[in-house]
């Protein structure tokens, strides 16, 4: 599509209120504004600009939407570079991948953090049997929850697991970066400080060397 995926430069759901299409856009032309020391990028704020200007009008949303969902290819599935077969790494990768695509949800839709297990199969691109052990440990430490429906969602300890371990598990970092329905535009405009992420203040939930606490290392730093 010639035209740029604004949903994925503003790192927002297709779904996403007008007044999250607000809000994320007054962050971003403050980030983004070429007067702005440290962070401005004249190119980037036209695209901001130009993102705004079409989806904050229903009309021209509504055109925007029909073309795109006619065009975009639908991601690859993180099983096309990441290993989810071996029976240790790949274990620890199929955990990890899990709490970023929650992660993502929850940041970008905070109203409806739920993600169905069809949907985390089809984006990982892997059978829903090899996940159950996956998420049985998952809801047991604590980091997911399962909603009434049965979609999953993260819970306060896995936002704080995946914003404290991002910096030191370099797999979890491309995961949120290029791995969760962002684009490379996203990856390059606003993965150095996320949109709606506060700084956490939450117990550590490591034992100093980057896996959860009370989890044998094993010399990986995955989520264990």
């Amino acid at each position: 599509m010639e035209t740029p995926d604004y949903y994925e430069f503003l790192q927002i759901s297709p779904k996403a209120e007008p007044e999250t299409i607000h809000r994320v856009y007054r962050f971003l032309a403050a980030r983004l504004h070429p007067d702005t020391p440290g962070t401005g990028d004249a190119e980037k704020f036209f695209l901001l600009k130009q993102a705004y200007d079409v989806l904050s009008d229903p009309e021209r949303r509504a055109e925007y939407d029909a073309a795109r969902s006619s065009q975009v290819a639908p991601p690859a599935p993180l099983s096309t570079w990441v290993d989810f077969m071996d029976n240790m790494e790949g274990e620890l990768n199929r955990r990890l991948a899990v709490l970023a695509l929650l992660y993502f949800q929850r940041r970008t839709n905070p109203y409806t953090p739920e993600v169905s297990f069809l949907d985390i199969e089809r984006r990982m691109g892997f059978p829903r049997d090899y996940l159950e052990f996956t998420a049985w440990y998952l809801r047991n430490k604590g980091y997911i929850t399962r909603a009434d429906n049965s979609d999953f969602c993260l819970t306060a300890e896995g936002v704080d697991f995946v914003e404290k371990q991002r910096v030191k598990i370099p797999i979890l970092d491309r995961l949120l970066t290029e791995g969760t329905g962002t684009g490379e535009v996203t990856t390059k405009a606003l993965t150095s400080s996320p949109i709606i992420v506060p700084p956490s203040t939450g117990a550590d939930m490591t034992n100093g060397n980057g896996a959860p606490k009370g989890a044998s290392t094993n010399g990986n730093n995955d989520a264990q």
